[in-house]
């Protein structure tokens, strides 16, 4: 394949757009910031409490280069992720989102990528900022869900390439999208309309919507389900940190009712619930936009635009969740983990699925990686992956299955891929 073009292999269909759930709590804003740019405030002011770790450096890098490839629409790709749902034997496919299209690539083992199908828009104008994998529990097709600027969730079989599912309920943007890890018909969406919705793509319904009186009071950046899937924890230009709970009966209820609602048997809409007060919520980690956050273990790792990954625990660090109170906001710093040249907002960190190597890309080209142990986060080795021919904005990195590929994506519409050194997988 071109290292400089990637041909869309099939011409959009022209889609109509469903719209579902309740619009009560969507929110508009006439923010017009950019994501090539620093937010102007104080990025660099320290904060109360914080805590300064400075990684152990290690002189040899945990991935070595192997090949990138341009997409030849040539705007910023700003999402990535792999399908980590194939088996192990099965190949390693990942996809990435930019411009109006979502790209399927396949990394054979002996090396490059090698394009597989190419979705378009039928919208010119849509700008997709995020994507996230699935798959038809009926047919096991895999299914790539896809969003961004217009605020429309398309869910896409990869293999007729095509939308089988078009979701409508934010009012703005929608910049991260993530599958429950066990139930996969469950998607949660966070948009600039300052709302997070859980959604049913098996049932087509909005379970639920979470923000309102004490919610996100500007956009919802990123979003994360814990690995048992019963809570979430979202960030936003707020500088809020947010968990909300999934466990409690009413919300199992709204979710079983889901899986055999049907819109064509019933006459009223499904009754989605709306979360109005999350049951934790912090502004103490961040001074700046949070664009990125992810559970590790019981533990929390959120980015702003300071230069620096803060692994964190709501409360004290031997205080259990269940002893949290939604009028708590102290934390527990546990670690940082500090980079150079990243202050601007959506760059995103990645993890490889059992968490223990983290990576983030900065405004240079240049990829910072920690390989990190739940029970000791302080103890992170660093490297540092640079080409020198990799210089745009790194915008978002995914791992492969077993880690042993880690692909990132940058402004100029490049896609890097970079091999693990060592023989075994993590």
């Amino acid at each position: 394949m071109s290292s400089d073009k990637i041909k869309n292999s099939n011409e959009p269909n022209e889609e109509s757009d469903e719209s579902c759930g309740d619009e009560s709590a969507s929110f508009t804003t006439n923010s017009t910031t950019s994501r090539s740019k620093s937010p102007a405030s104080s990025t660099r002011s320290k904060r109360r409490g914080r805590r300064s770790n400075k990684s152990k450096t290690k002189s040899g890098a945990a991935y070595k280069y192997d090949s990138h490839v341009k997409e030849n629409h040539g705007a910023n790709i700003f999402g990535v992720a792999f399908n980590t749902l194939l088996g192990k034997e099965e190949p390693q496919v990942f996809a990435t989102a930019g411009s109006n299209r979502c790209t399927v690539y396949e990394c054979p083992r002996k090396g490059g990528l090698t394009l597989l199908h190419c979705y378009a828009d039928p919208d010119p104008d849509e700008v997709f900022y995020t994507c996230a994998w699935s798959y038809d529990l009926k047919t096991s097709a895999p299914l790539l869900a896809a969003a961004g600027y217009r605020g429309v969730i398309r869910v896409i079989d990869i293999e007729q390439n095509e939308a089988v599912g078009n979701y409508i309920g934010h009012g703005q943007a929608i910049n991260e999208l993530k599958f429950h890890p066990h139930k996969l018909q469950l998607l949660l969406s966070g948009s600039k309309d300052h709302a997070i919705r859980l959604w049913n793509i098996q049932s087509h319904v909005c379970i639920a919507i979470f923000g309102g009186v004490e919610g996100h009071r500007d956009e919802v950046l990123s979003i994360d389900f814990n690995m048992r899937g019963d809570r979430i924890v979202s960030s936003g230009m707020d500088h809020s940190l947010k968990l909300w709970c999934l466990n409690t009966p009413e919300f199992q209820h709204k979710i079983e009712l889901s899986h055999s609602f049907s819109q064509e048997k019933s006459t009223l809409p499904f009754p989605t619930i709306t979360k109005h007060f999350p049951d934790f919520s912090t502004r103490d980690i961040h001074r700046n936009y949070v664009d990125c956050v992810q559970w590790f273990g019981n533990f929390v790792l959120s980015k702003s635009c300071e230069n620096a990954i803060v692994c964190w625990k709501p409360g004290q660090l031997h205080q259990s969740f269940e002893q949290l109170k939604p009028s708590d906001s102290s934390c527990t710093i546990i670690a940082e983990f500090e980079y150079d040249e990243c202050e601007i907002w959506f760059v995103r960190f990645g993890f490889n699925p059992w968490q223990k190597v983290i990576a983030l890309g900065n405004q240079q080209g240049k990829v910072y990686v920690w390989e990190m142990d739940p029970s000791d986060p302080e103890g992170a080795h660093m490297t540092t992956l640079h080409n020198p021919r990799s210089v745009a904005t790194v915008r978002q990195i995914a791992f492969s299955r077993d880690a042993s590929v880690l692909i990132y994506v940058c402004d100029d519409a490049t896609v890097w891929r970079w091999n693990r050194r060592t023989a075994s997988a993590l």
